[in-house]
């Protein structure tokens, strides 16, 4: 990956909609090399996925997951990727293993989530935090 991959990156995490062609005239380069390379970025997994970001109003917030020593947090991770309500699933270092983002419709779901999760055999503890307000980065 060079610098070119990496503004063209930096530009599709603000808005993964903007046009190649808008793309190829803020970089100086042309349409075919950013789709090219978007393509490329796609196959090799650099790029994983196109996403929305919403601000629906809805209960956000940060679930902190700490497991037993003895669990696979990659195994963990990934099934908790799959509940409707998570937005992303980070294995962190620190005090805990994994940190869940969801997007709850309100408080009610997002206790559910966290019972949900703390009924898991693996999980030992959970800490949770809302997000008040967020900036695109």
């Amino acid at each position: 990956m060079d610098d070119l991959d990496r503004q063209i990156l930096a530009i599709l995490r603000r808005d993964s909609r903007t046009p190649y062609t808008e793309i190829a005239d803020r970089i100086g380069t042309s349409e075919g090399t950013v789709r090219n390379r978007v393509e490329r970025l796609l196959d090799e997994g650099v790029i994983e996925r196109f996403t929305v970001a919403t601000r629906t109003g809805n209960v956000k917030a940060m679930v902190e997951i700490g497991v037993a020593v003895d669990v696979d947090t990659g195994e963990i991770s990934e099934r908790m990727a799959e509940w409707m309500e998570v937005d992303f699933v980070w294995q962190v270092s620190g005090e805990e293993d994994i940190v869940v983002v969801v997007d709850t419709t309100d408080t009610g779901t997002l206790n559910d989530l966290i019972t949900r999760a703390r009924e898991l055999d693996e999980v030992v503890s959970t800490k949770t935090r809302l997000i008040l307000d967020e900036k695109l980065g």
